[in-house]
C-alpha cells in the first residue's frame, strides 16, 4: 500500500532508540499543532521492554498531556506478570512524567464481555466521541502466527466491523479471554508502527508484507485508510525481504 514504510535496522538495540525518538517525534507533533492530548497505543511483548528502557532516556520527554490506551489486554489481575498494564505500570509509567488518570486500562474483575464494553466506554469518554476513537499513534506486535493485537488467524473476529473493542474469549494463545481493538478502530489510527525483530519472524514477515498463498493474515490486514504504517524491523527478521527496503544510518530519525 502507498505510505508503508519498512525501515531495516542492523540489530533490536538499534530499533529501540529510533522507535523512541519516532514516538516523541509524534507527540511532539500533534501537541504542537494545536491538539489537546496525544494518544498513544501499546501492545505488550518485547514492546514492554523496548520502550521502557529508550522512551525514559529522550531528552526532555513531557508525557503531561499523553493519553495512554492498549492494543489488547489479557484477562488477568494487574499484578499477573501476563497483564500488560501491570507490565508498563512497573517498568514505565514509573519512569515518566505521565497522569495516572490519563492510562487507560480494563476493569480485569468483569466478565470478558461486560469488560470489553466497559473498556470501550473508557475510550469513548477520553476521546469524546461515541464514533470510532482516532489514535495519533499504536504500536503493534506480530506473533509467529501472523497475529496483531489479539487478531488471530481465521478467527471471526477479523470480520467485526462495528465494534470499536471485541471480547475474545477462545484465543488460542493464552490466557484465552482477552479484549481487542478491532481492525477499523486500528485502522483508523493517524500512525500504525509494527515492531517485529529475531529470526524466527523472517518468514511469516515476508508473507505479511510481500504476500503469499491463503488469505492475508491479520497483521497484513493492518491498513490506516488515512494514517501512516511503520514496520520497524531488525536484519534477521527482514533476512527473507525481496522488497525495497529503509537502511537508516545509526542515530537517524524516521
Amino acid at each position: 500500500m502507498s505510505g508503508r514504510r519498512v525501515v531495516v535496522f542492523l540489530s533490536a538495540a538499534e530499533l529501540g532508540p529510533a522507535l523512541a525518538q519516532l514516538v516523541a517525534s509524534r507527540a511532539e507533533k500533534a501537541l504542537s499543532g494545536g491538539a489537546d492530548s496525544f494518544s498513544l497505543g501499546l501492545s505488550g511483548g518485547s514492546l514492554v521492554n523496548i520502550l521502557s528502557k529508550e522512551l525514559p532516556a529522550v531528552p526532555n520527554l513531557d508525557c503531561s498531556r499523553w493519553l495512554v490506551g492498549f492494543c489488547d489486554e489479557r484477562l488477568v489481575p494487574f499484578d499477573d506478570p501476563e497483564s500488560t498494564y501491570g507490565l508498563y505500570k512497573n517498568q514505565l509509567f514509573s519512569k515518566i512524567n505521565i497522569p495516572e488518570d490519563r492510562v487507560l486500562a480494563i476493569n480485569p474483575s468483569l466478565p470478558v464481555q461486560e469488560c470489553a464494553e466497559d473498556y470501550s466506554s473508557k475510550l469513548s469518554k477520553a476521546f469524546g466521541t461515541d464514533q470510532t476513537p482516532v489514535f495519533d499513534m499504536l504500536l503493534l506486535g506480530m506473533g509467529p502466527d501472523g497475529h496483531t493485537c489479539s487478531l488471530f488467524p481465521d478467527h471471526p473476529l477479523l470480520q467485526e466491523s462495528q465494534k470499536t473493542v471485541a471480547p475474545i474469549s477462545d484465543s488460542p494463545k493464552p490466557p484465552p479471554q482477552r479484549v481487542t481493538l478491532t481492525l477499523p478502530t486500528v485502522n483508523a489510527a493517524r500512525c500504525v508502527v509494527f515492531v517485529s525483530t529475531g529470526g524466527s519472524k523472517a518468514t511469516v514477515l515476508k508473507q505479511v508484507l510481500e504476500g503469499g498463498d491463503g488469505p492475508l493474515l491479520p497483521s497484513a490486514l493492518v491498513k490506516p485508510t488515512q494514517g501512516e504504517l511503520f514496520w520497524l524491523v531488525d536484519e534477521p527478521a527482514a533476512a527473507s525481504l525481496t522488497l525495497e527496503v529503509e537502511r537508516p544510518g545509526p542515530g537517524a530519525k524516521l
